[in-house]
């Protein structure tokens, strides 16, 4: 096993690597820039070293290796974003002595454009979404003629819902065709897109692999991604609610099927499209850790983030995959879903995470941190784990009710709306339900009662001040303070 790794992120992941390295007896060194130099991240870290200024610094390949090096790390975990897809980082680290976590830089580079991921999969045997080049309007018409309407234009890389617009007739394919390139030029530094073919009502659907140097792969089963908003995932869970055991068998050996294809080893995720009929295509394959695998872990009593570790120190893959029960994850970000889901960043003057047995908080925050605007707003991915699925929606339903956050806009009232629709809870949405239902979901709710949220903010304000006058003490009474009160009754139009 290693010595020391660097953990080249920020945020809930780099704290959730942080913790997996401690119970392994390894060293954890972070980085961070000036935003984040109070970051609870930097806190979970053995060490922690500065990037500078400049917001952007984790994406300085040079400067992370070097850092690595100059602390005595032998390795370097990137979580996910950032550079964790990167093939020529991955060949950086490798070529200083430096090991990267993760899997080979070829399976990166061949899943890092969604084009050649399509022919790669075609050809080793995995159903694609029909689809072909759209290079230039001529050609984009020819492919969609093809495959017929409606169609998705999507950028050949990058990921995270960005470069993608839904097409359902021919006049509309020009402006489609220039906004991907756009939005995708600005995103990845590459304009280039393609057509697939658009399925209609399809879930999402991907499955967790994992994979040793020796050629050993396995599956950790599936994941449903459906709800989304604007093709970013918002709740996943496992099993999926509507998946045939014969499907979901076949599924997953037509991920492990793939990533042997590609000589593939540490974890990724093969993406699928599901359509109403039960077939389904792949759509591209995640080369890293993927936000929503804490679900995955709790089902499996698997911690990935140990087992990429060992992977990439060279130790064999003994995991024999079982799973029970029935894990959901809900991202809490900040963001006003009244304004469209614009960020909110800000100091959180409050924080009260949820507990109990079968949660997990995978957070990134605290009570007085401060929320950067140049990075994701993801707070916290809040999972929960219970026997069966009812049993599951009541408990995540019950922990977004406990979780508070003051100081900063949240989606958590969002959350708690779209778990408790008669849709979700029996298990009947799709890929584009979250914006069919956009306008009930964010709405505002006028206040219960205005007189107990006036009353509320004072005993705060008055605990504030009692606060200040005992020069910073604190008591075990102080834990939640009546702010609980005046979130719950803003979020919810409850009397309180």
């Amino acid at each position: 096993m290693f010595r020391k790794v660097l953990i080249a992120n920020r945020g809930e992941i780099a704290v959730r690597i942080a913790r997996t390295l401690r119970e392994l007896g390894v060293g954890s060194v972070a980085v961070y820039t000036e935003p984040d130099r109070g970051a609870l991240h930097v806190q979970r870290a053995d060490e922690a070293v500065a990037l500078g200024a400049d917001p952007r610094a984790y994406l300085d390949a040079e400067r992370l290796i070097e850092t690595a090096r100059r602390t005595g790390c032998d390795a370097l975990h990137p979580g996910y974003g950032f550079l964790s897809e990167n093939a020529d980082f991955a060949e950086l680290c490798a070529a200083r002595g430096v090991e990267f976590v993760g899997p080979p830089p070829s399976a990166i580079r061949a899943m890092g454009s969604k084009q050649r991921a399509r022919a790669a999969m075609a050809a080793a045997g995995v159903p694609i979404v029909p689809g072909g080049n759209a290079g230039s309007l001529e050609e984009a018409k020819a492919t969609a003629a093809a495959v017929g309407y409606p169609v998705m234009v999507k950028a050949t890389d990058g990921g995270g819902g960005k470069g993608m617009r839904l097409c359902e007739r021919e006049t509309e394919l020009a402006s489609a065709l220039e906004r991907t390139r756009s939005e995708a030029e600005k995103a990845f530094g590459n304009g280039d897109v393609y057509i697939e073919k658009a399925l209609v009502e399809p879930r999402h659907v991907e499955v967790q692999v994992l994979g040793d140097r020796e050629g050993r792969l396995v599956h950790l089963f599936e994941r449903d991604c459906s709800l989304q908003r604007r093709h970013q995932k918002i709740v996943e869970e496992t099993p999926c609610p509507v998946l045939e055991p014969a499907t979901r068998e076949a599924l997953c050996a037509v991920a492990v099927q793939g990533a042997s294809s590609l000589g593939y080893y540490s974890a990724g995720t093969f993406e699928f499209l599901l359509d109403r009929s039960g077939s389904f295509y792949f759509l591209e394959m995640n080369t890293r850790l993927q936000v929503e695998h804490p679900v995955t872990e709790l089902v499996t009593g698997t911690d990935l983030v140990r087992e990429m570790l060992c992977i990439a120190a060279g130790e064999r893959l003994t995991l024999e995959p079982a799973a029970r029960g029935v894990a959901i994850e809900a991202r809490i970000c900040a963001e006003d879903p009244a304004r469209g889901f614009v960020p909110s960043p800000g100091v959180i003057e409050e924080l009260v995470a949820a507990a109990g047995p079968g949660v997990r908080d995978d957070s990134g925050v605290f009570a007085g941190a401060t929320v950067s605007p140049n990075y994701d707003p993801l707070l916290a991915k809040l999972s929960v784990w219970a026997p069966d699925r009812p049993r599951a929606l009541a408990r995540l339903r019950r922990a977004l009710g406990e979780y508070v956050v003051v100081g900063i806009q949240t989606n958590l009232a969002f959350l708690e709306r779209l778990i408790a629709t008669p849709e979700v809870a029996a298990g009947r949405y799709d890929t584009g339900f979250v914006e069919r239902r956009a306008a009930e979901l964010t709405a505002v709710k006028p206040y219960a009662d205005a007189d107990v949220l006036l009353a509320a903010a004072a005993v705060a304000a008055s605990l504030d001040e009692g606060r200040t006058a005992r020069n910073g003490e604190s008591r075990a009474d102080d834990a939640v303070s009546p702010w609980v009160a005046v979130d719950r009754a803003a979020r919810l139009g409850r009397s309180t």
